[in-house]
């Protein structure tokens, strides 16, 4: 391969513009033996990427992952619930007495309307009375 052709290369490389096919080239023209000498310190960067290539990981990670347990939960959505049960029916209960007492109350209300106008028709009488009683103390003059 020319050496200006690889120079070009290298100036594209360098500058993020190479494809993929362009990088073989380089790296096939590094790690061979026939570099220039004052292309040499691409050299070494190109046999660290084959060798970081190929390296390997053979240890086995062990991730420290916390398992949660939620086996309270159930426990806990039951308690809510029996507590959400218990408040709910005290507050119905309540409810209902106070409709009760609405209930008993507009039926004393009525009541006491029908005595009053009962009472009203035994004023009126009183007061026919005190019309005649009236006139008698006006005609004898008491």
């Amino acid at each position: 391969m020319e050496l200006a052709n690889i120079e070009q290369l290298l100036i594209k490389y360098e500058n993020a513009e190479t494809t993929l096919k362009e990088e073989a080239l380089l790296k096939a023209y590094f790690l061979s033996d026939t570099v220039a000498p004052h292309l040499e310190e691409y050299q070494l960067i190109f046999a660290y990427f084959k060798v970081s290539n190929d390296e390997t990981y053979t240890n086995k990670i062990n991730f420290k992952t916390k398992t949660r347990n939620y086996t309270w939960l159930p426990v806990a959505a039951s308690v809510a619930l029996l507590v959400s049960m218990y408040l709910g029916s005290t507050k119905f209960e309540e409810y209902q007495e106070r409709k009760a007492a609405a209930k008993t109350l507009a039926e004393v209300t009525k009541a006491l309307k029908i005595v009053s106008s009962s009472l009203k028709k035994g004023h009126q009488a009183f007061n026919k009375l005190y019309v005649y009683e009236d006139s008698v103390h006006k005609i004898f003059k008491k």
